[in-house]
């Protein structure tokens, strides 16, 4: 069978090669090998079917190296194990005796490959949506050292290192390893260059340069195609916390730059022919309708999900994003049908988390779904598989706030969504963040505080006027009868068949906390049913 010499992913079973990070995982949890033993497996696996000879091996695994039978045989040992294999077994790393090794995982359906432009050789399971070339690829550049100091080269090179594993966590960006993208230091570089010879969308540069006991930090994020600036930033810090700011710079980084490929992803897909649109293009294109939160945004975002489901029945982000629409339907009174939405939204749920593996956008997103349906433990589950694999994910912790905030824990809620709003200051739902402080405050009986924020959430988002069910009752706390009379005005305009009734079957809230809702509410003049 032809061995794909470039490829970056190998699959087979339950088991993920990723020979860019040089990790090995089993059901998305990674398994910890040594570098030899993971280039043994590697190798094979890409060669499978094939008798390997020792010399392969040795040349391949080794670089040539003199090496003694024992010390192959310990690999070979180490590689099995890591599979599930052992020597009497030999399930799927066979010994042919005194000529070599064969992987003989057969039927070759239960296997994959992907090269650089992610076209898949053999077997892609039908129905999963893997890394293909529709997925965002970014090369993070080593960044140039502007000081005369050679000792920040190192602080600049362990800075890269770590952005990479941080990207590397989110399961729907493709990153170059660190090996192919350090080719590049201390070279004068043209980015679209850079973009052609790696197979990728985006690079990130940047430099470091001290002065005196400070350092100042600057990156960017580079379309290679246009060479257009996508996302700038400058950072500054001193030496005497160093390793505290390098981890501060990896973490907004990281969270800054999910949001602004997403944003650049978009447009990109919109300058594509309505009849070249794949499943991808559908559902990034549904993300800025979905992060809106009004009901003809998700309308249109469903609409799309929809598509991209046709296309691909078996995306887990397009399912789980589907599963939240629906979800969102019935805590934002848009739905027809509650019952409906909420069966929708599980039914959904359940296909994607099969597919979801340590995806944290799908996760955060599963969890969204389960927290408006009120599978408060189940979404906290979700949820905190998404923010462990990827502390870095926004999103993840935007909805932490809203759990913590249904079940009446204030100060954590505000701490989330204070953490969302630092990784991720120009994401477009952070108006949804800043509501949440509020709501947040609201609990807390902050009324000026609740206030502030959730006028600053609806003067980003001037649709969203469901805030105006948590609004109103902050006006009336605070003696603000006017505002709260044409707080329910606007509201009515949106939902005029609101009442108190209807208002406590969509909101979340513990009883004591709804029993409050309402309460001003109906001060305010809302029907109580």
């Amino acid at each position: 069978m032809r061995t794909v010499s470039n490829s970056h992913f190998l699959r087979f079973e339950e088991f993920e090669i990723d020979l860019d990070a040089a990790i090995l995982r089993s059901g998305g949890t990674p398994v910890v090998v040594e570098p030899q033993v993971f280039e043994l497996i590697a190798f094979l696996v890409a060669n499978r079917g094939r008798l390997v000879s020792y010399d392969e091996i040795v040349e391949n695994v080794w670089q040539g190296r003199i090496i003694s039978d024992a010390a192959i045989a310990t690999r070979v040992s180490a590689a099995r194990k890591a599979l599930g294999d052992d020597g009497e077994a030999q399930r799927v790393i066979k010994t042919v005796r005194g000529r070599g090794l064969r992987f003989d995982l057969m039927p070759l359906d239960t296997a994959s490959e992907i090269d650089r432009t992610g076209a898949c050789d053999t077997g892609q399971v039908a129905g999963s949506h893997d890394i293909a070339a529709d997925m965002p690829s970014i090369a993070v550049l080593p960044f140039d050292n502007l000081s005369s100091d050679a000792d920040q080269g190192y602080f600049a090179d362990g800075m890269v290192d770590d952005i990479i594993t941080g990207l590397s966590r989110v399961r729907q960006l493709f990153v170059i390893a660190r090996n192919s993208t350090f080719i590049y230091k201390g070279r004068p570089v043209d980015i679209r260059q850079v973009g052609h010879e790696l197979g990728v969308r985006y690079v990130l540069e940047g430099s470091v340069r001290k002065a005196g006991d400070k350092l100042r930090i600057t990156a960017q994020l580079i379309e290679a195609d246009t060479g257009h600036h996508i996302w700038a930033d400058r950072f500054d810090g001193n030496l005497f916390d160093v390793f505290e700011f390098q981890d501060q710079i990896t973490s907004s980084v990281v969270g800054a730059i999910q949001p602004s490929i997403r944003s650049a992803e978009v447009s990109r897909s919109r300058r594509k022919r309505p009849g070249s649109l794949d499943a991808y293009d559908l559902y990034i294109q549904s993300l800025p309708h979905v992060a809106m939160l009004d009901r003809k945004s998700n309308a249109t975002g469903l609409a799309l999900l929809a598509k991209a489901l046709e296309r691909d029945p078996g995306y887990a982000s397009a399912l789980a994003m589907s599963a939240w629409c629906h979800a969102q339907r019935c805590v934002y009174s848009w739905s027809d049908d509650v019952p409906s939405d909420s069966r929708k939204a599980m039914d959904l749920a359940e296909r994607a988390v099969h597919q979801a593996g340590d995806d944290s956008f799908a996760l955060s997103m599963l969890g969204a779904a389960h927290t408006l349906v009120r599978n408060f433990e189940r979404a906290e589950e979700l949820l905190a598989r998404a923010v462990t694999h990827d502390p870095n994910c926004s999103w993840g912790w935007n909805r932490l706030g809203w759990l913590h905030g249904y079940r009446d824990r204030a100060e954590e809620s505000i701490s989330c969504f204070e953490r969302a709003l630092r990784l991720s200051p120009l994401d477009p739902i952070n108006f949804n963040c800043h509501f949440g402080i509020g709501a947040a405050h609201y609990l807390l009986a902050h009324h000026g505080e609740a206030i502030k924020w959730m006028e600053k959430a609806l003067a980003s988002n001037p649709n969203a006027r469901w805030i105006y069910r948590q609004l109103v009752p902050a006006y009336v706390d605070a003696g603000r009868d006017a505002a709260a009379a044409e707080g329910l005005r606007l509201l009515l305009q949106d939902y005029p068949d609101m009442t108190c009734a209807k208002t406590r079957a969509a909101m979340l809230y513990s009883e004591p906390v709804m029993d409050r809702i309402c309460a001003r509410l109906a001060r305010a003049g809302l029907p109580v049913s």
